[in-house]
């Protein structure tokens, strides 16, 4: 069922094989999970703290792949429109993920140093991530400039002499005094509220995100607002789902029942041209 074969009986035909490596070279046949990909795609060096690196939190080799596969079906499925023709897409986890890592990638060209490894921090930017705050939450906090290190200090810490402070005087000071930093701004949050800091962050018109649990997910008012979840019958009950993200309008999305195991098997054979008497010898050899 490979490409070569295939195309010559259809040319227009559009195939996609999704693999970790590559359809070719020295990793062609190696085990291939999220895991193992993050690491060989040097993922794994830049996510996590200074101490331990870490692979990130939900399997984003698998993702990528397979995004990747979705958007070279597209672009396929255009060019086949133009010329007839359709094309072999070889989809590697690993390409997937060296494209992803572009930014860390180019940041070493030549042997540079890598950029160093924050937690939720920004590597190079400070103050750039999470701070707790008085009841126990914790705020996303990220400055651009130095204008908006001027207002933090004045509209959000209530400190504006810290803007003028030698120590915390541009970016690059203020990153390498990041500890000494970090301790005046805990400080400052610690007798108000996640919603209060939120707020007076917003005011000064930086940017700003609460650091949510997945429950907070389920509950979020922005996609509440925006009636993003669905409800969807499987065999197990009706669950609700997020509707698909490019859907405009989440009530246009078509988001029918989860087949149970085998329900469309026959009406899919008989699409096929199996005939009553195919499908009773298919049941028969427990093909089906």
């Amino acid at each position: 069922l490979g490409f070569e074969r295939l195309s010559a009986l259809k040319p227009s035909l559009i195939v996609c094989d999704i693999s970790g490596y590559g359809g070719s070279g020295p990793y062609r046949d190696r085990k291939a999970y999220d895991l193992l990909v993050q690491s060989e795609a040097g993922v794994i060096s830049v996510t996590g703290t200074p101490e331990a690196p870490s692979k990130v939190g939900i399997s984003v080799a698998d993702i990528a792949s397979g995004m990747y596969a979705f958007s070279g079906i597209l672009a396929a499925l255009i060019e086949r429109g133009q010329t007839g023709r359709g094309q072999h897409l070889d989809i590697s986890m690993l390409e997937a993920m060296g494209e992803w890592m572009g930014f860390p990638l180019l940041y070493t060209l030549d042997g540079q140093e890598p950029p160093p490894r924050a937690g939720a921090s920004h590597a190079t930017i400070y103050p750039y991530g999470p701070f707790p705050t008085g009841d126990g939450g914790t705020v996303m906090l990220g400055l651009q400039n130095e204008r908006e290190w001027a207002t933090f200090c004045a509209a959000v810490l209530g400190q504006p002499e810290l803007a003028t402070d030698a120590r915390f005087a541009d970016n690059a000071r203020r990153s390498a005094a990041r500890d000494e930093l970090r301790t005046l701004i805990v400080e400052a949050f610690a007798t108000s509220t996640a919603d209060d800091v939120i707020a007076r962050l917003e005011a000064a018109g930086i940017a700003s995100a609460r650091v949510n649990e997945l429950a907070d997910l389920w509950a979020h008012p922005q996609l509440a607002a925006r009636g993003r979840f669905r409800d969807v019958a499987t065999a197990a009950g009706t669950v609700p789902v997020l509707a698909p993200p490019w859907e405009g309008d989440p009530a246009d999305a078509r988001m029918d029942p989860v087949p149970a195991l085998g329900e469309h098997t026959e009406a899919i054979l008989r699409e096929l041209g199996v005939d009553d008497a195919g499908l009773a010898e298919l049941r028969a050899d427990g093909a089906i």
